[in-house]
């Protein structure tokens, strides 16, 4: 996605006073629907990762978003301009009645390179890196547990963080559920649940 920075996009100098990490620091307070969980992925360039999601019967709601940086309310371009921390991530909401939390780590490792450190194919900076941010003790042992049982599958170290939920700071509209809404290109692709076909990152 850097390319939307090539077009002027990224121009805006963060005030010291948006610099406070306090905020951006602190946990997640939003609160999910009744009966449901959140957790937060990070996987690369957040419009493709999201749509996966998006797909995965049981989950009810994806949005897209930054966190684990240290500016309070970063906008697109804050993020990149790659020194604020921020990584982008879909922060899913999911029913635990009709979808765990493993399965929803299955897509997260099935969706990307967890071995490569700040890049998913062409998209390179802190931004894009690996990470599964949990809310929950019990997110965290199967974080870890499912890390550990990937890494005997690959030949590469995993480099994906696991770390406690921070802040999520919604994305700008135009990025949510991006994909599904057409991409770059006007071609939308199918959230249906269970759908299989190949996820265009770009539209």
């Amino acid at each position: 996605m850097s390319w939307l920075s090539k077009l002027g996009f990224g121009t805006r100098t963060p005030t010291q006073s948006s610099m406070d990490s306090s905020i951006a620091q602190g946990p997640d307070d939003d609160i999910p629907a009744p009966g449901q969980q959140f957790a937060q992925f990070g996987a690369g360039c957040f419009w493709g990762v999201e749509l996966a999601f998006q797909r995965v019967p049981g989950v009810t709601k994806t949005e897209v978003g930054y966190t684990q940086g240290y500016l309070h309310n970063p906008s697109y371009e804050d993020v990149c301009t790659g020194t604020t921390n921020h990584n982008e991530v879909v922060r899913v909401q999911y029913d635990p009645k009709e979808c765990s939390f493993d399965a929803l780590l299955d897509v997260f490792w099935a969706r990307h390179d967890p071995t490569t450190l700040n890049r998913q194919g062409n998209d390179v900076g802190t931004q894009y890196r690996s990470g599964i941010y949990f809310y929950t003790p019990e997110q965290e042992k199967a974080a870890l547990e499912s890390r550990d049982r990937q890494q005997k599958l690959l030949n590469r170290k995993i480099v994906s963080e696991i770390l406690p939920a921070k802040k999520f700071y919604r994305a700008e509209e135009y990025h949510q559920q991006y994909l599904e809404k057409g991409g770059r290109f006007g071609f939308t692709q199918s959230a249906a649940k269970d759908c299989n076909d190949p996820i265009r990152c770009y539209g």
